[in-house]
This record gives C-alpha cells, structure tokens and sequence, in this order.
C-alpha cells in the first residue's frame, strides 16, 4: 500500500505537467480525474505512504535510523509540495523529478536501521 500511494503521489504530479494536452486529445490521468483536488489528494497519498511506513517499521521493530529516514522522507514531501503549489507544469515537473529523494530516505533509513 506504501508503494502504491507513494506511486499514485508522484505520477499524478508527472500527469499535472501535460494535462491541458491530456484533455485536449482525451487521454485520463488521476491528475485529471483529481481535478482541482490533485494536490490535496497527493498529499493524502503521501501521509498513507508515511503512515504505512511506520507501520512497517513498528512490525519490524526498526530502530530509530528508520524513523529518522522517515523524517527526512517527510520533509522532501513538503518540498514536493512546496514546488506543485502552483500547479504550473515547470512547479509539477520539478516536484516529480524530486519525488526520487523520498524513496532514497526510507533506503538509507532502512540500510541504517539494519546496518
């Protein structure tokens, strides 16, 4: 569920950049489907991700570098959003192209908490 939250968050931002072009030739997106909610429902994504992550931790019983590498994973998550604010294609994009260190948090977090 993580995954595919974290996923859906991150695609609907790429889908954000091309939707004028998207509803012009009638392709569907979530970014259209989520209208003028895209980025609260990004939002919503990203705390059911967060919140599935430390669920996993909890059931793993990770200790606190995982938790910080949530953290991290956390605060580039409101950087993402912080850049769609606008909901301009170059503010999209560029939330998309960061949405990489969300995931490179929770790896370094979760090698950490094994390490």
């Amino acid at each position: 569920i993580a995954n595919l939250s974290w996923t859906v968050a991150y695609d609907t931002m790429y889908a954000m950049v091309d939707r004028d072009d998207d509803l012009k030739i009638g392709v569907k997106s979530t970014a259209i489907l989520f209208a003028d909610a895209d980025t609260l429902m990004i939002g919503i994504l990203h705390a059911i991700t967060l919140f599935c992550l430390i669920l996993l931790g909890s059931e793993l019983a990770l200790n606190a570098f995982y938790y910080i590498g949530l953290l991290a994973a956390a605060s580039w998550m409101a950087y993402v959003h912080w850049l769609i604010k606008a909901r301009d294609r170059a503010g999209s994009f560029a939330g998309f192209i960061n949405s990489h260190w969300v995931g490179f948090a929770v790896l370094v977090g979760l090698i950490a908490a094994y390490w």
